[in-house]
């Protein structure tokens, strides 16, 4: 059996950053489910699908050939076999796929039967909102990592500057609190911490103090091995 880690948490934690992170430390498959959801958002909006139209996209989603595959060592996602990595984190694509098509339950269906069979078949790290409760609710460690929404929208107004982007950091805090209470509060799979989840709060910690933090829950111990034998 696959040795298998779940990190959960709301948008704006440092979710992907460190689940990569660890995953290298640990010689571990890193799958970042945000990124799948955000390459079906860009396939709408290429599209021209109204996001608001469920019924459109339950039926446009068929059509979307999503995989990851690992090149030179890094997460690749390819949207029916065009590397789509440099249009995923957009504010427009991540705000659609928060607010229109995550919350759908075929949509979530068709992308986690993909998840399922990469953690059956590699040891993993996993993240995302529903990882440790529906997707891998018998992962072998699991972690809820958050930080304040004050943290998060910095981070992510830190970010988008240094690419260049004009941006605003009340707007980005407020479209954060908005993910949050979306997510939340959806009727399916919505975001909590798993009750065996470890509660990993970063919001006066570096990347380094938090990838260190992980690692440390995270190590397989002997009594891992002896349970999957």
């Amino acid at each position: 059996m696959s040795y298998n880690i779940a990190i959960d948490g709301p948008a704006g934690a440092g979710k992907s950053t460190i689940a990569r992170a660890a995953a290298k430390e640990m010689n571990l498959i890193y799958v970042d489910t945000g990124a799948m959801y955000r390459a079906m958002t860009l396939f709408m909006i290429r599209e021209g699908i109204d996001l608001q139209d469920t019924e459109a996209i339950i039926k446009k989603c068929r059509e979307a050939d999503i995989t990851i595959r690992y090149q030179d060592g890094v997460q690749v996602v390819f949207l029916n076999g065009e590397n789509v990595n440099a249009y995923l984190r957009t504010e427009e694509v991540g705000h659609a796929a928060s607010s229109y098509v995550s919350v759908i339950p075929q949509v979530r269906e068709k992308l986690r039967e993909l998840q399922k069979r990469l953690a059956a078949e590699s040891d993993c790290i996993m993240d995302g909102r529903d990882i440790g409760t529906c997707v891998l609710p018998h992962a072998d460690r699991k972690i809820y990592l958050t930080a304040s929404s004050e943290v998060r929208a910095k981070r992510r107004y830190d970010e988008l500057t240094a690419k260049g982007e004009a941006c605003d950091l009340k707007k980005i805090q407020e479209d954060i609190e908005e993910r949050d209470y979306q997510d939340m509060h959806r009727e399916i799979s919505p975001l909590k911490q798993a009750e065996d989840a470890v509660l990993l709060d970063t919001s006066g910690m570096a990347v380094e103090e938090v990838v260190a933090r992980v690692l440390s829950i995270c190590q397989p111990t002997p009594l891992d091995h002896c349970s999957r034998e």
